[in-house]
């Protein structure tokens, strides 16, 4: 009897934990700097681990992210999210998701259990933990989000206020997220070194995106079945999302590629039923019910994509690419892969709709692309505009090939640079041609990072991994080269400001926490750029740095003048004169861990010298006034950094905004703060050896 009882205990401790086997086949190493080192027999037994360990640090936004993208977020904060839950819904179907992960290969449909059961697992394990809203998480979910980027959503220029109208919600529900202005001209820094440019004769690689604050941890993971990759991945994905492997590494920029277009559809009402208007023939709109809380909302979809907008009565369809299982087994494989030629088959999947990359690898090789999936079209139509949807001459025609695409392999120049813009400064004078291919495949313009990135490689001597962080942290403020100026004429002779003005003279448009005159001058920056006029980027027209110029030059001078005069009075009041380095207003705080920045000017907060990147350095830094704060703090810039050498051994430095965990009671909440305040990198532990040299804490899940 007693042996039936031990029978059926085993049996049901065996029934309540289900995932414990799976925890005995994963190993966490955790570092001195608390990043996990995850080690597992499978590729599902690592992912496992990387989902439990994402946990640990930062289950708040691990779930988040998939409340945004299971369009669910007016549930938990209310109706202003009601129309952006719309967006979602109508853009991604959780629907195809399902059915995708049904139909998965055995071995994408374990990495997918792998990810729902560490991160169920972490729940059953920690009751301590209340999620907002998502008690359960499916193995379906991560086809929800297929591409890692912050900005993963394309609509043809769409947005979700016109998406609430058109749909009958009231513009009370349709947030308006915000933004000071330059962090709308901000993005990602990627470059690679070839080894003609390089003192060792390795290949480097420059990771340097730029997003908001926390929005990715740092981790390393391995299994037995091959994967050993290290880097930043998005909060609740289980790929690395820019990183590096023993054989090559990559960085992903955002870009202007066009990877989704606006249809002007012809339409009518014909016995109840909507109907658009293709080759002369009329066609009747599916229609799907949207369930939003307690509405429900009829939808419309025709062969290109969702009708998201009205604009002059007339209805606007959308054709995009915003998740597919195709694509996330593309940012599984490319963690995998093994050299160029590896590395250039996965990119022939074409499903990355949203990034560039940035590619270097041990055998000497370094790449560029700009985007992955990029459509097929008319080249003599701007695509910039809503196209006629009454004919199918304006569907896409396909994909273009990899090597169709806008790329540069192994560029004469040594060296690779993208900073968010036209991919033709690339490699400087080993750039690929703009007349090669058509506007819609790189409408990007220049902007005042891609010019510094270029004047700074087209100085540098050969570099190593410290004189390629020196170069990424370049300090010079170039919009400012453009833009002074015009303001120092305006001001000279003006009373009052006398000394103001010489303090602009001097000024080397170096950023430093003592200069006074970058305080000014950023200041009065974000005042006048919305009067700049925005960058044309279809037809060949004009880009920011063509802008700026523009304005320089033709701006009016009553407007710079005023500008100045309002920055010197914000000064006074608060902080009883308008000399204030720039230092003593531009913070770094981490006092909590909410969906909102929160900051405490009483509170203790480190100096920073950097600023945006809109003003043209390399690392960005964007800081604002929080919730009436008289100090700036920052919001959004460098977040995970990197710099690898491809050489017999991987060797290479890290550094991380403000620190690895979410929880502001750990040693690792705000333990790089300083270091980040300052650009001082850590060592990265890549080799387990190293690993178990620096583990402070080593455990199953």
């Amino acid at each position: 009897m007693k042996k039936v009882l031990l029978l059926l205990f085993i049996s049901f401790v065996s029934q309540a934990n289900p995932y414990q086997e799976q925890a005995k086949r994963v190993t966490i190493h955790r570092d001195q700097w608390g990043i996990p080192h995850i080690y597992g027999k499978t590729d599902a037994d690592a992912v496992f681990g990387l989902m439990y360990a994402q946990c640990e640090d930062d289950f708040a936004r691990v779930e988040m992210n998939y409340i945004e993208k299971l369009g669910r977020m007016s549930e938990i904060k209310g109706e202003k999210e009601l129309a952006y839950d719309l967006y979602i819904k109508l853009l991604i179907d959780e629907n195809e998701a399902k059915a995708e992960y049904k139909t998965s290969p055995l071995w994408l449909k374990k990495l997918l259990n792998a990810y729902a059961d560490g991160i169920n697992y972490y729940l059953q394990k920690h009751p301590e933990i209340k999620p907002r809203l998502i008690t359960h998480f499916q193995p379906w979910f991560p086809l929800l989000w297929t591409d890692g980027s912050i900005g993963a959503i394309s609509t043809g220029d769409v947005t979700e206020q016109e998406t609430a109208r058109f749909y009958g919600l009231s513009s009370q529900v349709a947030s308006v997220k915000y933004q000071n202005p330059d962090e709308k001209l901000t993005g990602s820094n990627g470059f690679a070194i070839g080894p003609s440019l390089s003192k060792s004769g390795n290949s480097m690689l420059y990771i340097n995106p730029h997003v908001t604050f926390y929005f990715r941890p740092e981790v390393h993971v391995e299994s037995e079945e091959g994967l050993s990759v290290y880097g930043a991945v998005t909060w609740g994905q289980f790929f690395i999302y820019q990183g590096f492997n023993p054989y090559n590494g990559w960085m992903h920029t955002s870009s202007e590629v066009d990877v989704a277009d606006a249809y002007i559809e012809t339409t009518r009402e014909r016995e109840g039923q909507m109907e658009y208007l293709l080759d002369g023939k009329w066609i009747p709109f599916k229609t799907k019910w949207i369930t939003l809380g307690s509405r429900k909302i009829k939808t419309y979809f025709n062969h290109r994509g969702p009708v998201l907008a009205s604009r002059n009565g007339q209805w606007i369809s959308v054709r995009s690419y915003n998740r597919a299982r195709k694509s996330l087994v593309q940012s599984w494989l490319r963690t995998k892969t093994k050299g160029f030629a590896d590395f250039k088959r996965v990119m022939e999947m074409r499903a990355n709709t949203s990034n560039n990359t940035v590619y270097a690898d041990n055998k000497g090789n370094t790449a560029y692309w700009h985007g992955n999936y990029v459509p097929r079209r008319n080249p003599k139509i701007d695509w910039g505009v809503p196209q006629d949807g009454s004919t199918s001459k304006n569907d896409w025609q396909g994909l273009h090939n990899l090597d169709e695409i806008v790329h540069s392999y192994n560029p004469a120049s040594g060296w690779i640079q993208n900073c968010n813009s036209t991919p033709f400064t690339v490699s400087g004078p080993s750039s690929p041609l703009r007349s090669t291919y058509p506007v819609y495949m790189a409408p990007d313009g220049e902007n005042f990072r891609d010019r510094n990135a270029v004047r700074l490689f087209s100085q540098t001597g050969k570099l190593d991994l410290t004189g390629l962080i020196g170069l990424g942290y370049d300090r010079r403020l170039m919009a400012f080269e453009v833009l002074l100026p015009s303001l120092i004429q305006a001001a000279e002779g003006e009373s009052g400001l006398e000394e103001l003005v010489q303090e602009l003279k001097k000024w080397d448009y170096n950023a430093s926490t003592t200069s006074i005159a970058q305080t000014i001058a950023i200041r009065w920056g974000l005042k006048i750029m919305p009067k700049i006029p925005k960058a044309m980027q279809f037809g060949g027209e004009t880009d920011v740095v063509q802008n700026f110029e523009q304005y320089a030059m033709t701006g009016s001078k009553q407007e710079k003048l005023q500008a100045l005069k309002d920055v010197v009075k914000e000064l006074e009041r608060d902080f009883g004169t308008w000399r204030v380095a720039w230092g003593d207003l531009n913070r770094f705080q981490r006092v909590s861990n909410g969906d909102i920045f929160q900051m405490d000017d009483a509170k203790s907060s480190i100096p920073v010298p950097f600023a945006s990147s809109a003003w043209g350095q390399l690392p960005s830094y964007t800081s604002r006034s929080i919730q009436g704060s008289k100090k700036w703090y920052g919001v959004n810039g460098n977040s995970f950094i990197a710099a690898v050498e491809f050489g017999p051994k991987i060797k290479a430095y890290s550094l991380l905004a403000g620190g690895q965990s979410g929880n502001s009671t750990s040693p690792h909440f705000f333990d790089q703060g300083k270091m980040y305040s300052e650009g001082k990198f850590k060592d990265i532990y890549f080799y387990k050896s190293d690993v178990l040299k620096h583990a402070v804490s080593t455990y199953h899940p």
